[in-house]
């Protein structure tokens, strides 16, 4: 019973019900009750969990306890609900109706077992959850294609889907677990990474880590605190393979990371405040990447207003988690082959330590569950009113930069890792020009160099700081 207790309780804790539960108080209609387990069995099949839910006792609203009156030993027609249902549900389904107190208010759980072999229905009809509403699964020939799909071949992942693509090289994947101190034989990797689906064929695995994922990932830069606000930037990182997608954007975000000086109270020296908390931001974005539902092709995606960071995977929770394991650090990976190679690459750990990290330092309010997407929301601290000495990070131009020096300032600050010559290509500028204007934004300190001029990059500095 305690079990049933938790599980309750994370379900309340949604935002909204799912295709996979749904809450009542008092509600009965034993015809439609079989129609709920027909949806519910076969959403939670098209979803990949194992079984789904439905609650008496919880407002569908506010999620808060009640207490029902909804007696599952009723009789229906002359003979018990449990009866009336099981005799009309095919093929059978072997639900559950349990009873728990909480908080001293009765509670009916009935557990629905997904559908398995072939779809669940109830008297010869087959219905789907589409959002929170029960529905006929002839009117969704997609929803329908999905489940018969996921029936015959298992649930979709990134390992056993084929990419569209069957054409890939993989050198800057063996270029980069050398870097590592990791050497992949050239001969077997690929079956060794699990790169390959039963048949043979590239999966998305493979894609994904190949020379050209041909998968974008942006961060746009917005004005303002809204979408409805002037667009500044468009950073594209994509287009090869994710473990140097992942890489530029973790350094795009040292840009981005403005280091403020705060004069409050000074006696000595000021305090240096970073925009935002690197260590946080850092673990949202990896956790972005290794949980992101790519076997749907859509990917991740970062966007900077002026007072937050939010970033966004798409899919929601693994099927196995729940919400408080989720909180906990218990890691129930949504991709199990890229989590595995990202811990061998020591981009991740298998400690967990990712999301306590990030609601020790933000809270739980950091995280939006989504219908279909997660979003971890990164806030600024701001020293400075954003607009005035440090606005030459946001987009204003400095009094102490002509048009040609603070537009290659912008390039260098949307793209650390662009050259001198894709500058000059850009400005349609000499490449003499860029390297005066380059020499006066290091001059002035502006701009640093990070590591060496072959494999280093750009880092933009608070002019205030030189």
């Amino acid at each position: 019973m305690k079990d049933l207790i938790t599980l309750v309780n994370q379900l309340r804790s949604y935002s909204s019900e799912r295709e996979w539960f749904e809450f009542k108080v008092n509600w009965f209609e034993p015809a439609a009750i079989g129609e709920y387990i027909s949806a519910i069995s076969n959403s939670a099949a098209c979803i990949g969990r194992k079984e789904g839910y439905f609650i008496w006792g919880i407002n569908n609203t506010t999620h808060e306890i009640e207490g029902t009156s909804f007696d599952p030993d009723c009789d229906v027609k002359g003979e018990p609900l449990k009866h009336y249902l099981a005799r009309q549900l095919s093929p059978e389904n072997n639900f559950v109706f349990s009873e728990i107190t909480i908080d001293g208010k009765r509670v009916v759980v009935l557990r629905i077992p997904a559908a398995k072999t072939v779809p669940t229905a109830f008297k010869n009809e087959r219905y789907i959850r589409i959002g929170s509403s029960k529905e006929n699964l002839r009117k969704y020939p997609e929803k329908e294609s999905f489940l018969f799909h996921v029936l015959s071949f298992g649930f979709p992942t990134i390992e056993n889907t084929p990419s569209d693509y069957q054409d890939l090289t993989f050198e800057k994947l063996l270029i980069y677990y050398g870097a590592k101190g990791l050497k992949l034989n050239p001969e077997t990797f690929v079956k060794n990474l699990g790169l390959l689906t039963e048949d043979g064929k590239y999966n998305i695995l493979a894609q994904l880590l190949s020379d050209d994922s041909h998968i974008p990932i942006r961060v746009s830069i917005f004005t303002g605190k809204t979408k409805a606000d002037n667009m500044y930037s468009v950073r594209e990182f994509g287009y090869q393979c994710l473990l140097y997608s992942l890489d530029e954007i973790l350094r795009y975000g040292d840009v981005l990371n403005i280091i403020q000086a705060d004069e409050t109270d000074r006696v000595v020296e000021r305090r240096e405040v970073p925009l935002f908390d690197n260590a946080a931001f850092r673990e949202a974005v990896i956790n972005a990447f290794v949980h992101n539902a790519w076997v749907t092709k859509n990917e991740p995606m970062l966007t900077v207003y002026s007072d937050r960071i939010e970033i966004l995977s798409r899919g929601t929770l693994a099927p196995e988690q729940t919400m408080e394991g989720f909180f906990a650090g218990e890691s129930v990976p949504v991709n199990r082959k890229l989590s595995e190679i990202f811990l061998q690459l020591h981009i991740s750990e298998k400690t967990g330590r990712g999301v306590p990290k990030i609601t020790q330092t933000y809270g739980r309010d950091a995280y939006d569950f989504r219908e279909n997407s997660i979003v971890v929301t990164i806030p600024f601290k701001w020293i400075n009113v954003m607009g005035n000495k440090l606005g030459n990070k946001l987009g204003n131009k400095s009094s102490e930069l002509n048009d040609t020096q603070y537009r290659i300032l912008s390039e260098i600050r949307n793209n650390p890792n662009v050259t001198k010559q894709q500058i000059a290509n850009i400005l349609n500028k000499s490449k003499t020009t860029v390297d005066n204007g380059i020499a006066v934004l290091r001059e002035k300190r502006y701009i640093v160099r990070i590591g060496s001029n072959k494999t280093g990059y750009w880092k933009v500095q608070d002019p205030d700081e030189k």
